[in-house]
């Protein structure tokens, strides 16, 4: 019998736990963000492989290399006070409902190319407010 999808996802987040403790694996807890890098693109080459095969089965495998790297690198920012994985959710389904306002809002699309366009122009517009954010916090911190 296969366990709830929540309870797994818990199961996961307690193993980097587990493996980034005191008594865990040495060689995890030595890794930074920049050091899983190779790894991480080893793997991304690995699933896009899996995709140009249309093999499911290293594909299922594949992604499951891809999540290991999501939770390894919100595991190293957790350590280091920075956000968990909880953050990166939160961040991911807040994104999702901005960026798709004709399923979670009132705007109107008649084609995929909307539903582009609006991504992009809600991309636009994000990335404009963090650079304004940014330059505040940069002038805040000078005075």
């Amino acid at each position: 019998m296969k366990k709830h999808p929540a309870t797994k996802f818990t199961e996961l987040k307690g193993v980097f736990k587990r493996l980034h403790g005191p008594r865990g694996c040495m060689w995890d807890r030595e890794q930074t963000h920049r050091s899983l890098i190779p790894h991480l693109k080893e793997e991304v080459g690995e699933f896009i492989a899996t995709v140009g095969k249309h093999d499911y089965a290293h594909m299922k495998e594949e992604l499951g290399d891809l999540l290991l790297h999501v939770m390894f690198n919100a595991q190293i920012a957790s350590k280091n006070k920075k956000f968990t994985i909880e953050d990166v959710i939160d961040g991911l389904i807040r994104k999702l409902k901005r960026r798709h306002p004709h399923v979670f809002g009132k705007t109107k699309v008649s084609s995929t190319r909307d539903i582009i366009r609006n991504w992009n122009d809600i991309k636009k517009i994000e990335k404009q407010r963090k650079k304004r954010h940014l330059s505040a916090e940069k002038r805040a911190k000078k005075t």
